[in-house]
Formats: structure tokens, sequence, C-alpha cells
């Protein structure tokens, strides 16, 4: 980019203006193609702006506050600016969790976004519910890749016209949302899918639909072809990766990414040799992407801002502007609610690694890969509140840290932000193994189905290739070989594969095949609502705990109850 530093410094020295310089009605698409048609100020380019995982995080990093006034910035400097979204958006905070994800929508569209993919915590609400959000949407949502009844839901691709050139946008959701959402939601009453996003074990049913709507994209006149994706870089995810995609297509420019929530800039050869670029910005506005397209119409440069700071941007630069205010609007009910404090913790209690960054300087997220203090204790609350032999929780469903100090509701929800209800089955320990075996299959990669454990321990040999089969829909359908889970007790006791035990979780994981698991069907059904999880976890605090979390949990690395060897 022509002096992409220079760029940024204008950017921020716009944002310390910020309150004089807004005024008038919230920036939305008719503001944005105002000032892309005003006479005499383009310069021809063409910036096309990116989030991704925003999960709710729009007060973080540079929050949507900072996205805006980069945005006016870039307008005010004679580009043409677009905005696309690559899922993960409506959920993840309480905001998300409190309206189901309609406060995020209103920001969207606010925003005036002109595209955008579901991710597979779209549907953390239901698909019916999502399908309801997508209609309130100003802006479409693609996707080329999910079906109903074998009908496509979504447009596979839209094209945006700016400056003189046809840009089109192709969507794709990672066919895992079957399982990494809650499969439940994609069934219909007797327990069949009617929700299908073509997944199978060689990934190409999801090539030829995507290399089918980058082909029809080019037959209508597109100059350029984006891929929306959201597949990310995890290896326990193929064949659905993003280099698994570009490697079996062609005809693609760049691929905007997420999901693994990286930061990654890479280019590497499609299927014909040609270059593509793939770009991600990691998650909750820690950076924004973009991708310059020059007045010639090639595609200049491709890649992230980021904001490392721990404060904010609208915090540290004073930003107040239309989308802060609508933010606030948005939240202010909720933080009557949730700022109530109702304990106080010794330690710190993490999902990261303590001392691991990416290329960022951001934390590396260790709770779906390693044992955490927070994995500890939160299994520990659900083993305790339920009295079950065994607590079980998968660390895809443990979302942010709790910090030393004070504990507020809200603190609560963000860690559970699913509200899952508590369930609690009979199982035998064969089937307990087979679930531990499941859950370490990626390790030492992440994968949300890693379980945290309580009233268990477990060692994982990762020098053993991991035996785990799974089928067309991505569920666990056997185990062959040699395991890599060993030396497994129950409460200091060897585990006995003949043997029943009590076993506590949410439902997503034990009842409703989240992440894959199929290793409890069958299990006698205890109690399949117990309580709420963030319930669960507020009274193991406030009664089991006396509203203090103390200092046996201090070590981030947790209590060695899981044991990684052979790396």
């Amino acid at each position: 980019m022509k002096n992409i530093t220079k760029l940024m410094a204008l950017c921020l020295c716009a944002v310390m203006t910020a309150a004089a310089v807004f005024c008038g009605p919230a920036w939305g698409r008719a503001a944005a193609e105002s000032a892309a048609g005003a006479p005499g100020n383009k310069n021809g380019d063409v910036m096309i702006l990116y989030t991704s995982d925003i999960h709710c995080g729009v007060e973080q990093g540079f929050g949507l506050a900072g996205l805006l006034q980069v945005r006016k910035a870039l307008e005010e400097q004679g580009y043409t600016t677009l905005l696309v979204d690559d899922g993960d958006a409506i959920q993840g905070e309480l905001m998300g969790t409190v309206s189901r994800g309609e406060s995020m929508i209103r920001l969207m569209n606010a925003m005036g976004y002109d595209a955008a993919i579901p991710g597979n915590h779209e549907f953390d609400y239901g698909a019916d519910r999502f399908l309801e959000l997508a209609g309130e949407a100003e802006f479409p949502y693609i996707c080329c890749n999910l079906f109903r009844d074998g009908e496509r839901v979504f447009p596979a691709y839209v094209i945006r016209e700016a400056a003189g050139l046809r840009i089109a946008f192709v969507g794709v959701t990672t066919p895992e949302s079957l399982t990494s959402s809650t499969p439940k939601y994609f069934r219909d009453e007797n327990g069949e899918f009617i929700y299908d996003f073509l997944m199978d074990e060689s990934g190409e049913r999801l090539y030829a639909a995507v290399q089918e709507a980058v082909d029809e994209a080019r037959a209508e006149g597109a100059d350029l072809v984006y891929v929306l994706a959201h597949l990310g870089m995890s290896a326990a995810s193929a064949p659905y990766t993003y280099a698994d995609l570009i490697s079996h297509t062609n005809g693609i420019d760049v691929l905007l990414d997420g999901h693994s929530h990286d930061t990654e800039q890479v280019t590497m050869k499609n299927k014909d040799g040609d270059t593509v670029a793939r770009s991600a910005c990691g998650t909750k506005m820690e950076c924004i992407g973009y991708s310059r397209i020059s007045a010639g119409g090639g595609v200049a440069e491709t890649g992230i801002w980021s904001w490392p700071n721990k404060t904010p941007a609208a915090e540290l630069l004073g930003i107040h502007n239309e989308i802060s205010g609508a933010i606030e609007n948005e939240t202010i009910a909720i933080k009557k609610m949730t700022d109530t404090v109702i304990a106080r913790s010794d330690a710190k209690l993490t999902i990261a690694d303590p001392v691991e960054k990416d290329a960022s300087g951001n934390p590396v997220r260790m709770v779906r890969r390693a044992e955490t203090n927070l994995g500890d204790f939160v299994t520990d609350a659900i083993r305790e509140q339920t009295g079950a032999d065994i607590g079980i929780c998968g660390g895809g469903g443990i979302r942010t840290d709790l910090e030393r100090g004070e504990i507020t509701y809200g603190h609560i929800l963000a860690v559970f932000p699913f509200q899952n209800q508590v369930a609690v089955i009979r199982a035998t320990g064969k089937q307990v193994l087979d679930a531990l075996e499941w859950g370490a299959r990626a390790v030492p990669d992440e994968n949300g189905g890693f379980l945290q454990v309580s009233g268990l321990s477990y060692v994982i040999d990762v020098s053993i290739p991991s035996g785990c089969r799974k089928d067309e829909k991505g569920m666990m359908s056997g185990i062959e070989g040699e395991r890599r889970v060993r030396d497994v007790t129950v409460n200091g006791e060897p585990l006995d594969p003949e043997k029943t035990y009590t076993i506590a979780s949410t439902d997503y994981i034990i009842l409703n095949n989240g992440d894959g698991f199929t290793a409890f069907e069958g299990a006698e059904v205890l109690q399949d609502q117990f309580k709420l999880d963030s319930q669960t976890l507020i009274d193991h605090i406030v009664h089991d705990l006396d509203g203090v979390i103390g200092g046996e949990y201090a070590d981030p690395y947790g209590q060695g109850r899981i044991v990684i060897v052979g790396q």
C-alpha cells in the first residue's frame, strides 16, 4: 500500500477529532454511497475493509467506533470503501446473549456493512432464530454451501460496484458448523438433519460449490472475486481449511478468512498454480482487515491493522460518534444488570497461555488444547453442584478469562455465554474413554471439543496419531488402532471400562452431540435440565465457596489433571 504508515497516522488523527467532525445521520450504506459519489474527491482506489469473529466485542480493540472512524478517514482521503464480515459476529458477549443476536444486527446495519457470511456461532440461538435475524439485516448474508431440504438458504455470492469495478464476494461457512454449533438445531422433530453444509470426508462437495459460485460470478461480469470464508487454519478441520479450499479451486483473487481467530497473512498457489492471498484478522476487533484494489483494477495489497493496546481505541483516543452512541443504547440496560458484584477471586483464571503470544502479540488460546485453571474451576463447579463423579466441559464453551478481584454477574455470563443447560448422565468407563480420545484427537492443535475435567485425570501421548474416525456429518464414528489417551483415573482410582459413573456437563456435549461427541449416546439420562451453566457457576461461587475463589487455582496451567507427553 502507498505509504501505509502515513495512512494509519492520518486515520488516527481523524479519530482524535471524532467528536468535532461527526454529526448528522448515522453512517450507513446511503452515507457510504454519498461519499463515494462525491465529485472530484476520489483517487480511483477501492479499499475493502473486513471484520471477523467479532463475537459481540464491539468495544474491544479498535471497536466498531474505531472501525467507523477509519472508514470515514479513508473516504476523506479519496478511497471508495466496502465493508464485509466473515462470521461469528452475533454471539460471544452479554449483548448477544441477552438480545439473542438482535443487538449486533442493529449495529451492523448502522455500520453499513455491504455483505456478511454466517459463522458457525451465528446458529447458537437456533437456526430458525438466525434466519429471523438475517431477515432484519439491511445487508445480504451470502453462503454457497448452506442448504435446507436441498435448497440454498442464502445467495452464493453478491456483486458490488465500486470505482467502476464489479467486485464479487462469495460466501463459504465451515461444514463443521453441524457439530461446532448445536447439532439438534439443524435437525427436524424426528432427529433427521434438514440442513446441510456440504460436509463429506473428501471436501469435494464444498470445493465444487465454491468453484461453481466463483465461475458464475465471473460469468456475470465480476472483475475480481473475493471469498469471504469462515474456515480457519486448524489441521483438525481438514479438509475444510482455507488451504484445502484454495488448493482445490481457481478464479479466486483473495480469500478473507475467519473461524480460527488467527492473524496469519499467507500467499499460496491455487490448483492452477496462480497466487492467492489469504488474510485473517483475529477476534474481537483486535485487528481491522483491509484489501486495496488499485485504480487499474489489480489487488495492490491485503493485510491487517492491529490494535495491540490493552486499552480500547475508543477509550484511549476519546472516540465518540454515532456508533459509540448506538452501542451505549444497546448495552445500557444490560450493564445495570451485569455490573452487580457477586464474588471475588484471589487468582486470575484464564483461557490463554500466560507466556505464548501470536504474531500480533496477543495471548495464544490454551483452553482448547491443554489444561487451564479456568477449565479446572468450571468443571469443579459443574461436578460439585451436581454431585456427579466426573465433571467435563469442552474448551470451546469457555469463552473468556475471569480476572483477579471482583466478579460480577456479567463476568460469569461472559465465561459461559451460550446459556446451555447442565445435564447429568450415567455412562460406562468405556464411554468416558471414548469421549476423552475424541476430545484429544487434535492436540497439540486446538479443538473446541477438548475436554477440561474434574474428578478425573488423564495423559495424552501426542506421539501417537489419532485413530478417531468421523462420519460425513463430522460425528465420531469409531476409534482405530492405538489410543493416545492413557492412565485415566477417577477420584484417584484407575478408571474401569466396565463400571458406570455419573457424569455432568452441558447438554451440548453429553446430550446433543456437540463438537461431534457420540460417545455418550445411549447413556442413562439422570437430569437433562439441572440448571443453566452460568447459574451453576454462580451458585458454586456464592454458596459452595462463600463468594471467594481461592488460591488453589493460582497456577494458570491448572492442577495437573491433564498431562501431555510425546511432544
